[in-house]
């Protein structure tokens, strides 16, 4: 039996997760004897540690976000044309990874996250492991975590990534554009959206966690506003109870959803998404060929997202909401706007850039 191993860090729903969990459909819909595997690294070595530490994590983004983001931009992205090493991680994780990959015995790896790809290439450089490695990157950069020369193939987000590959000595054979792989039942949207009406319906993400800016962007929305929204609390519950307490007319609270159909459905109902820089949200966005406008971006690799997307022209930097009385009305002038017709261009652009090679197509042919 021919077994995959993704390899992610965390276990809380992450763009790491849905990556994986999307390729994982993908795969099964070409042959389900394939036996998929997902393995969170940090639990699986520490156990209910990892609760902790991603506590720790996220309480340490929320409460001083610039320490986060100095800390982040010096160790991982910082002079990028170097190879840097991180022996702490060899020495915490390199063992149990062998043992996790002896147990496993799989055919093909994937890493969603950057610490199992730089513990694979260390194994590979010294010829530990022959096992063909895939790394699938969530973000639309590239940072000095990742493995890069000893993996065997990288599916990148845009070309910009594949020349960055290039010159860390990759063979451009190894290098698909193939965009933040999405689930199967995410599909190209059928609804022939007009951007020339007067009433619209917007989707608000506040990302899987329902962290960040979201209470208060949603202060923004009055009670006959000309917009009617949909928000997506993620696994904030607080967030979700208070809306529906709230009963507000112009806005419809969603928990989190984890059913990519539902997902499709919702955004096949709005015209435009709200939303922060997440790889996998924007990515989804952008297949269905949804104006987004970016509100908030978390510190790390977030705040970096943004930068690299706004220069791709393929997202609207709506930070600056919290200076107006009613965001509804910014949002309809760009959407009446040639600002709308520059970003569906930009967006043409981004799609003719992706590789045909569909990823699980290419995983499958792979583990065959």
């Amino acid at each position: 039996m021919k077994r995959v191993l993704f390899l992610p860090l965390l276990q809380f729903p992450s763009g790491h997760h849905q990556t994986a969990d999307a390729l994982k459909e993908g795969l099964l819909l070409l042959d389900p004897h394939i036996q998929c595997e997902k393995i969170e690294l940090l639990s699986s070595r520490f156990g209910k540690m990892e609760s902790f530490i991603s506590q720790f994590y996220l309480q340490w983004i929320d409460l001083f976000p610039k320490t986060y983001s100095i800390m982040y931009r010096q160790s991982l992205f910082s002079e990028l044309s170097k190879t840097k090493t991180f022996p702490h991680y060899e020495v915490l994780f390199l063992n149990h990874l062998k043992k996790l990959i002896s147990e496993t015995n799989p055919n093909v790896i994937i890493c969603t996250h950057a610490l199992p790809s730089y513990l694979l290439s260390r194994l590979k450089a010294v010829g530990e492991l022959k096992i063909p490695v895939i790394n699938v990157y969530t973000d639309y950069f590239i940072h000095q975590l990742w493995g890069t020369e000893e993996i065997d193939y990288h599916f990148v987000s845009h070309p910009y990534m594949k020349e960055f590959l290039q010159k860390k000595g990759v063979h451009k054979s190894r290098i698909f554009v193939t965009g933040i792989p999405i689930h199967p039942k995410i599909t190209k949207n059928t609804n022939n959206h007009r951007y020339t009406k007067k009433t619209y319906c917007g989707l608000i993400s506040g990302g899987s966690l329902g962290v960040g800016a979201l209470a208060k962007l949603l202060e923004k929305i009055p009670t006959d506003d000309q917009i009617n929204y949909y928000v997506l609390c993620g696994k904030n519950r607080c967030i979700y109870e208070q809306l529906i307490h709230m009963n507000h007319p112009k806005i419809t609270p969603f928990p989190y959803i984890s059913s990519r159909e539902e997902m499709n459905k919702l955004y096949n109902q709005v015209d435009f998404i709200i939303t922060k820089p997440g790889g996998v949200t924007v990515s989804e966005c952008l297949f269905k060929k949804l104006p987004i406008f970016v509100y908030h971006a978390l510190p790390g690799q977030e705040e970096i997202n943004l930068q690299q997307l706004k220069e791709l022209g393929i997202v609207f930097d709506f930070q600056e909401w919290y200076q107006m009385e009613n965001i509804s009305e910014q949002l309809i002038h760009i959407l009446h706007s040639e600002h709308l017709s520059n970003y569906f261009s930009k967006l043409d652009e981004y799609h003719r850039n992706l590789s045909p090679v569909e990823p699980a197509k290419f995983i499958y042919h792979l583990v065959k």
